[in-house]
């Protein structure tokens, strides 16, 4: 079959790390199109999801305080997020006000937008943006009796002024304290002294940022090192890295062609988040958090928050040590019959692994190197919240093409909602994935596993999108947390809501727990 890719375009591939045999399989992907993902029935308490007793919740933060620093334990947070979509009800307003002053008349607002001028002054970031409209002559108590809000919301979200409209959420000021309001990233960097601290009371973080970013993360991160180092007693670690390009996939047209720009290339877009399988697949670390950036809270919160924070690491510590006692049994010799069994009744009654159908009929070392595979993978450990109404993907139990069920974190996009039955199922679940995990990344001898080894390739989807007025279809890769982490051993527990208070919008910092004027 002739080649529809130009020697152009194989250099282009070339400079962005691609394969060219990789983007005609991209290619062939948009043609055959993905299989839903066959969910079975949701994961719900006591089928699918680990509901512990106090006892035992305080048991596993003990356990997690006494043997953490035993192990490399560090934080990897997806900080890459624009706040634009923050911002996204303020830059429509913008617009209004824009066309709104042509005309010499006020825009109508919205009830946000009405909310967010009137309560201006309780966001932490509004001593800046005072201070900001100041340097231009402007002051701002005047602007809002004037209601001059195109004036307020340029500074606010435009160069020269404070560019919040094209900064990471990660730098945005989310909480007031007394001494030293703190941006998102800030607040990750309290959080880990909390729980994530070494021996030698160094407290690791990785965030994966933008390009053009990490500089100001850099620089905010000096900033308030000496500050943050003083208050919490330890010395920070942080580490940071981008999206590699050759995660990117190419963009097609509606008709499944390669979707050029004017000059003649090829357009390439972000795979989304489940790009960062690479980075998180770089890090040097044992036992490893991971949180979306926008879900922090001040101070006065941090304490349930982190206690469920310990009871997750707990339980994974509880659980890996198992593991590893183990897989160094079958290293070393196989298993007898009575050592088996209860080698099953620990895969299935605590790990809630599927094991084959034929199993019975097999013989001990068919058995055991059968169970060996199954154990010898990454492991991870996620809270769920009860469904609220949030958004986010939920946990489902998913049966595999070998027909094994397995437990895995789906979103929406994933299900066939034209099915009645998969719909039902959907309607059925109990609680949402607020990306809590903590992950186990290394095997019972200190090796590293190959995460990529353990992605479901299946799990790609398309979605739709445009780009200079034109309609597109973009191919993304298994979210982080879906199918890249699709083969990995799964255990799902309960956690409150009041772990989860996640900022999609400015107003969002309007919530009671994000206020620290107490």
């Amino acid at each position: 079959m002739k080649s529809v890719f130009t020697g152009k375009d194989v250099q282009q591939f070339k400079e962005l790390g691609i394969p060219v045999e990789e983007v005609e399989r991209q290619l062939e992907c948009f043609r055959k199109g993905f299989p839903f993902v066959d969910i079975r029935k949701p994961a719900t308490p006591r089928d699918g999801i680990l509901i512990l007793s106090q006892e035992e919740r305080e048991k596993l933060v003990k356990l997690y305080e006494e043997k953490s620093r035993e192990y490399c334990v560090s934080k990897f947070v997806p900080a890459s997020g624009a706040a634009s979509r923050m911002f996204k009800s303020l830059f429509a307003f913008y617009d209004l006000c824009v066309s709104a002053a042509k005309q010499g008349v006020l825009p109508a607002l919205s009830e946000d937008i009405k909310v967010f001028f009137d309560r201006l002054d309780q966001f932490a970031f509004y001593g800046e943006l005072k201070h900001a409209l100041a340097e231009e002559g402007k002051d701002i108590r005047l602007l809002r009796e004037d209601n001059s809000y195109k004036d307020i919301l340029e500074t606010l979200l435009f160069s020269p002024g404070l560019e919040y409209g094209s900064l990471p959420k990660g730098l945005i000021l989310f909480h007031r304290y007394p001494d030293h309001n703190r941006t998102a990233f800030e607040e990750h960097l309290a959080e880990g002294a909390m729980h994530v601290e070494d021996k030698d009371h160094n407290s690791h973080a990785h965030f994966t940022v933008l390009p053009e970013h990490m500089e100001k993360f850099r620089k905010k991160m000096e900033e308030v090192r000496a500050y943050f180092e003083r208050k919490f007693g330890v010395y920070f670690k942080t580490s940071y890295s981008v999206q590699k390009p050759f995660t990117d996939t190419i963009a097609v047209t509606p008709e499944n062609h390669p979707f050029r720009l004017s000059d003649g290339k090829i357009l390439f877009r972000p795979g989304g988040h489940g790009a960062l399988v690479e980075n998180l697949n770089d890090m040097d670390a044992d036992i490893i958090f991971i949180k979306n950036i926008d879900n922090v809270v001040p101070d006065r919160l941090k304490g349930e928050s982190i206690r469920y924070k310990k009871m997750l690491g707990g339980l994974l510590i509880s659980l890996l040590e198992k593991i590893y006692l183990w897989l160094k049994k079958m290293d070393e010799r196989t298993l007898n019959d009575e050592e088996m069994n209860e080698l099953i009744s620990f895969v299935t009654g605590k790990l809630w692994i599927d094991i084959p159908g034929d199993f019975s009929a097999l013989n001990i070392r068919e058995k055991q190197n059968i169970v060996y595979e199954l154990l010898h993978r990454p492991f991870r450990v996620c809270g769920m919240v009860k469904n609220e109404g949030e958004p986010g993907g939920g946990p489902f139990w998913v049966s595999g093409k070998d027909g094994r069920l397995s437990l895995q974190i789906v979103e929406s996009s994933q299900i066939n909602m034209n099915d009645r039955e998969k719909k039902e199922i959907l309607s059925q679940a109990t609680h949402f994935n607020p990306v809590d995990l903590v992950c186990l990344v290394k095997d019972h001898r200190g090796s590293k596993y190959d995460l990529k080894a353990f992605v479901d390739p299946e799990t790609y989807f398309i979605s739709s999108k445009s780009f200079d007025g034109k309609e597109l279809k973009a191919l993304e890769l298994p979210g982080l947390w879906n199918g890249s982490m699709a083969e990995w051993i799964t255990l799902f527990v309960e956690v409150p809501a009041s772990s989860f208070h996640p900022v999609k919008t400015v107003n969002d910092l309007l919530r009671p727990e994000h206020l620290n004027d107490r």
